[in-house]
C-alpha cells in the first residue's frame, strides 16, 4: 500500500531533527529551524515535499496555538487584555498605516497602492509572534500580553481592510454586502462569548461526569472546531475564532485539563506550519532581488 503522506512526514521530521540539533548549538530559536527545514525540503532545494500536502496540517497547528493561548486567559486578565488590544492595536495599526502610506506617497506611489501597502505592513503573523514569545517564555510577561492583544486586534482589523481592498482597486462594492459581513461578524462574536457563560460550561459538566478521557478530548476539539468554523464562515479570521474558543473553555472549571490534553497536538501540528512557510520561499527570486528586499 502506497502512503506518500507518511513518507513526507518522515522526511519533515528527519530534516527537522537534524537542523534543530545543529541550530540548537548556536542557540537559534526552533522556529527558524523549522523554517530552514521547509526551505531545504521545498521546491527551491530538494523538492521532496509539495507545500499543498501539509497545508491543512499547518493551518490546524495555528488554530491549536491560538486555542491554547485563549485557554490561558483568565476572566480577571481579560479586562486588562481588552483595554490593551483596543488602545495598543488602534495606535499600532493607525501609526503603521499612516507612516507607510506617507513614505510610499513620497516615493511616488498612487494613494490607493500606498494605503494598501500600509494595510499589508501593519499586520503581523499571529502564529510566528506567539511561537517566539513561547520559546522565550515571555507569553505571560507584560510585553507578551500587550503583543497578544495587538495581534488579536489585527485579526479583527483585517476584516474592514479586506472589505476596503476592492474600493482601492477601483471595483464598486455593494454597501449591503459590507454591512452584512460586519453585522454577521458582530453577531458571531456576541454569540460565542455568550455561550461561554451558559452552554459550554454545562456541556463540560456533563462530559466530566462520565470520567471518560476520550470523550473529554472530543468535546475540547468540538468546541474549538465549531467556533473556528463559525467565525471563518462569517468572514473573520480562523485564528480569531480559535482564540475565542479558548476563551470560552477558559471560562469553565476545566481549562487546565483541556490545555494539558491539547498541548501535545498543538506542538506537532504547529511545526508543520513553520515548515510550510519555509517551503514557500523561492530562493532564486530571493537571491536575485536581495538588494531590493534589504
Amino acid at each position: 500500500m502506497d502512503v506518500p503522506f507518511i513518507r513526507e512526514i518522515v522526511v519533515i521530521f528527519s530534516l527537522s531533527l537534524i537542523v534543530l540539533l545543529l541550530l540548537h548549538r548556536a542557540r537559534i530559536p526552533t522556529i527558524l529551524g523549522f523554517f530552514v527545514t521547509g526551505v531545504i525540503a521545498g521546491p527551491s532545494v530538494l523538492g521532496v515535499i509539495s507545500a499543498g500536502s501539509i497545508e491543512s496540517l499547518a493551518e490546524l497547528g495555528v488554530i491549536l496555538l491560538l486555542f491554547t493561548i485563549g485557554l490561558e486567559m483568565s476572566p480577571e486578565r481579560f479586562g486588562e487584555f481588552r483595554r490593551t488590544a483596543l488602545i495598543g492595536g488602534t495606535l499600532q495599526i493607525g501609526l503603521t498605516v499612516s507612516l507607510v502610506a506617507v513614505l510610499t506617497l513620497i516615493i511616488g506611489f498612487p494613494f490607493n497602492k500606498a494605503l494598501f501597502l500600509g494595510f499589508l505592513i501593519s499586520l503581523s503573523s499571529t502564529a510566528v509572534v506567539l511561537k517566539v514569545l513561547q520559546d522565550f517564555h515571555d507569553t505571560e510577561s507584560p510585553h507578551g500580553q500587550a503583543s497578544l492583544g495587538i495581534l488579536i486586534f489585527q485579526d479583527l482589523a483585517a476584516v474592514p481592510m479586506i472589505l476596503t481592498i476592492p474600493l482601492l482597486a477601483g471595483v464598486s462594492a455593494d454597501p449591503s454586502s459590507i454591512m452584512g459581513t460586519l453585522l454577521t461578524g458582530g453577531l458571531v462574536l456576541v454569540g460565542t462569548l455568550a455561550s461561554s457563560r451558559w452552554l459550554v460550561p454545562r456541556l463540560f459538566d456533563v462530559v466530566a461526569e462520565t470520567r471518560n478521557r476520550e470523550m473529554f478530548l472530543l468535546t475540547v476539539i468540538l468546541v474549538c472546531a465549531t467556533v473556528t468554523w463559525i467565525t471563518s464562515e462569517a468572514g473573520l479570521s480562523p485564528a480569531l475564532g480559535a482564540f475565542l474558543a479558548g476563551l470560552i473553555v477558559a471560562n469553565t472549571d476545566y481549562a487546565h485539563r483541556a490545555q494539558g490534553t491539547i498541548l501535545p497536538f498543538q506542538e506537532v501540528f504547529l511545526s508543520f506550519f513553520f515548515v510550510s512557510l519555509g517551503m514557500l520561499l523561492d530562493l532564486g527570486f530571493f537571491l536575485s532581488h536581495l538588494p531590493l528586499i534589504v
